[in-house]
């Protein structure tokens, strides 16, 4: 038994007790890595980076097809072979001998083969291969199932480690090793010690990467270091060539989460890091106007509004006049609660373009938005006769050359429009301030054109507005680059919306309510089911849904249909008429999340719930209780999942939108709250948000006291720190506009 706990080298040693964490010692090796011995170290062959830039083909069983297929996993190279870090460990240090086994036990064991023997079975699509084996202790049978094609391999002699669980039948097998045979690791690899388990795929499984990370891991000292020595020593880090060789095999638990620890550490560091180096290059590169207005326009538009603004609205226009009077571009997200005014904010801000002769552009991602907003801003304009332009894909053409004209020539100052806007033969004449709606949900390119759109060189403000409150550990990855304003506060009058998840036999008892609410004057939202990606699709659906409840449950009202493939007169008619109280109940897509206002609109109905994330139902939620009268929103969920059903269970006990922000990051990871990749998110190979939120933290705090010792990422000793961040994710931020 001895013998198979060294079985290739691999040592399986039991937990060390429990040690004070200083001095830090290398993973492995177990030297000091305390500030003296860091500072006496003997100087080794300098890393070679370029080593881990070669193909896996470099790999025993790395063919060009498995090659591909590791492709998709993110795995090109044999750096990122070593980056793509196992998700959990099976514990296989517990070796047996065959006559120490128990029924029901799970034990590795080493053996030989006497005999095998292929068995069908009656039932279809089942093989069993039964094998008689034995060890110095005795003997047993081994059975796998659905492997037909060992009983071939199973020659008698042949040497076995087998990893099972011993029943009435014998040893039935999870996982094996035919120690005669080259498969590009160690004996014992995948049965002994603790097995990393790395995240694999249908076409390359876990044991597949397990053997060529093996072969890689003797790279690992070619990884260049980033983290300053103080820092490492400060933090009791192992180095990046010990953690990377360590995260993959590790000698026991707690050699695997300080491994970890570091290198989720060091991803987040780095990735801060970038997102300091675009924030810096985006100050450095252009300058802005400097908009010192003296308040005269957007005191007298203040004056106009039926409403008074918030305390955070106040506050907002604060924060962004500092900004605007500077001539460094700004940088700001706003994001807040539904309903807490953000467009209020935003056209302040455009107003203040506007009031120092400059221009004010809004860009959002589809025409129904730009509609809406545009709406919007005429109906917040009216009082002062400030005109609002609006060019979408739609407008017609004699109308868009006119609009176009007038920016180009300055007599126009405020646009709203969508990716219109950053045609090239769209010019405006003074553009100061750019607000960017929805904006995760423009590329890298996109958000740059309009950029480009300032006068004589300078580069405009820009606004970042979201609808989706963000939870503060996504905001810190998404958007660390930017200041960020956030509007809590709701206006008065805003009701809390009382919000239910109703069954399919509850449906027609929930037509009732709304029903009653129609009678007495109120308006109902119904939002039809999301249908993939297919904006075709979702409009058929609307339109499906609309005929149906006008024909059956909703006959005695009048229903109104909107979605985002009618043609603009059209959406403009839809919106008109329930807006103004003509329609009584309004079937749609989820177009309606943002930008409609109708205060008399009581109910909001969602038909499957459970396909939308938590932040678009809250958002939905957010187009009721906008009035006097009380609020409910209904849910209908017919094959909700376990996450889902979490997700409609939160919508109805919270209503706070960034609380709610959190519990969808829990539920859903940070990939997935704003969008994809070219959304502007991180993707992160081994850190994971929220739980790892207490290392960004750390990472934070460390960039910034490494900023206030050394000045800048320019320093000596802060220069790989920036280069690795480079490598690792320059190719995720945005370039400066030229």
């Amino acid at each position: 038994m001895e013998a198979a706990r060294q079985l290739g080298g691999r040592e399986v040693r039991p937990p060390p007790p429990d040690r004070p964490l200083a001095p830090p010692r290398a993973l492995g090796s177990g030297a000091e890595q305390g500030p003296r011995a860091l500072g006496d170290a003997t100087l080794r062959a300098a890393p070679r980076p370029e080593l881990l830039e070669r193909p896996l083909t470099v790999l025993s069983g790395a063919g060009p097809k498995l090659s591909d297929t590791a492709r998709e996993l993110g795995i090109a190279s044999l750096g990122d072979l070593l980056l793509h870090v196992p998700h959990s460990y099976r514990d296989r240090r517990d070796f047996s001998t065959l006559a120490e086994l128990a029924i029901g036990q799970e034990a590795t064991v080493l053996v030989r083969v006497r005999s095998a023997k292929l068995r069908r079975t009656r039932r279809r699509n089942l093989t069993i291969v039964e094998a008689a084996v034995e060890d110095d202790s005795g003997s047993a049978k081994a059975v796998w199932f659905n492997q037909p094609w060992l009983a071939e391999r199973l020659r008698q002699g042949t040497p076995l480690l087998l990893r099972g669980t011993m029943d009435g039948r014998g040893l039935r097998v999870a996982a094996y090793e035919l120690l005669d045979s080259d498969r590009g690791g160690p004996p014992g690899l995948h049965t002994t010690g603790l097995v990393p388990v790395h995240p694999g795929s249908g076409r390359l499984r876990p044991e597949r990467i397990r053997e060529w990370a093996w072969q890689a891991r003797q790279l690992a000292r070619h990884a260049l270091e980033p983290l300053p020595a103080a820092l490492r020593a400060r933090r009791g880090f192992p180095s990046a060539a010990d953690a990377l060789a360590a995260v993959h095999f590790p000698a026991d638990e707690g050699e695997a989460a300080r491994a970890r620890e570091r290198l989720a550490f060091e991803e987040l560091l780095l990735h801060q890091v970038a997102l300091q180096g675009r924030r810096r290059r985006r100050q450095d590169a252009r300058h802005a106007p400097e908009l010192h207005g003296d308040g005269e326009l957007t005191g007298r538009w203040l004056d106009s509004l039926p409403f008074e603004p918030t305390a955070d609205q106040r506050a907002a226009f604060e924060e962004i006049g500092a900004d605007l009077a500077l001539d460094r571009p700004m940088q700001r997200l706003l994001m807040g609660e539904v309903g807490s005014g953000k467009t209020v904010v935003a056209l302040h801000a455009m107003l203040g373009a506007i009031e120092c002769g400059g221009q004010g552009a809004l860009m959002a991602p589809t025409e129904t938005l730009a509609e809406q907003h545009a709406a919007t801003l005429r109906t917040l304009l009216a009082e002062i006769g400030q005109e609002v332009g609006l060019l979408t894909g739609s407008v017609p053409g004699p109308e868009r050359r006119a609009t176009t004209a007038r920016l180009g020539s300055g007599e126009l100052a405020l646009a709203v429009g969508t990716h219109a806007l950053i045609e090239e033969g769209v010019r405006f004449a003074r553009l100061a301030v750019v607000v960017v709606d929805e904006q995760h949900r423009f590329g890298v390119a996109q958000r740059a054109a309009l950029d480009r759109k300032g006068p004589d060189g300078l580069a405009p403000h820009a606004l970042h507005m979201t609808a989706t409150p963000i939870p503060r550990t996504l905001s810190l990855t998404a958007y660390g680059d930017l200041d960020a304003t956030v509007l809590r506060e709701l206006p008065a009058g805003r009701k809390p919306v009382r919000t239910s998840w109703a069954s399919e036999d509850e449906r027609e008892g929930a037509y009732e309510r709304i029903r009653e609410r129609l009678r007495s004057g109120r308006q109902a939202f119904v939002v039809c089911p999301l249908v993939g990606e297919s904006e075709k699709l979702q409009a058929k659906a609307a339109t499906e849904e609309g005929e149906r409840l006008a024909r059956g449950s909703f006959r005695d009202f009048r229903v109104e249909v909107l979605h985002g493939r009618l043609a603009p007169a059209l959406k403009q008619e839809a919106m008109r008429r329930f807006a103004s109280g003509e329609a009584d109940v309004l079937v749609a897509t989820s177009v309606i999340e943002v930008g409609i206002d109708v205060p008399n609109a009581t109910v909001m109905l969602i038909e499957s719930a459970e396909r939308y994330g938590l932040s678009q139902l809250h958002q939905l939620r957010g187009r009721v209780g906008r009035g006097e009268h009380d609020s409910e929103c209904v849910l209908f969920a017919v094959e909700a999942s376990e996450t889902a059903r979490r997700r409609l269970e939160a919508l109805c006990t919270e209503s706070d939108g960034f609380k709610l922000a959190e519990v969808d990051l829990a539920l859903r990871g940070e990939g997935e709250i704003l969008g994809t990749r070219q959304h502007g998110l991180p993707r992160f190979r081994i850190a994971s948000l929220p739980e790892d939120v207490g290392l960004l933290t750390a990472a934070r705090e460390e960039l910034g006291a490494l900023l206030e010792e050394h000045g800048s990422l320019g320093a000596p000793d802060l220069v790989l720190l920036a280069e690795v961040a480079r490598r690792r994710f320059g190719d995720e931020l945005e370039p400066i506009a030229a």
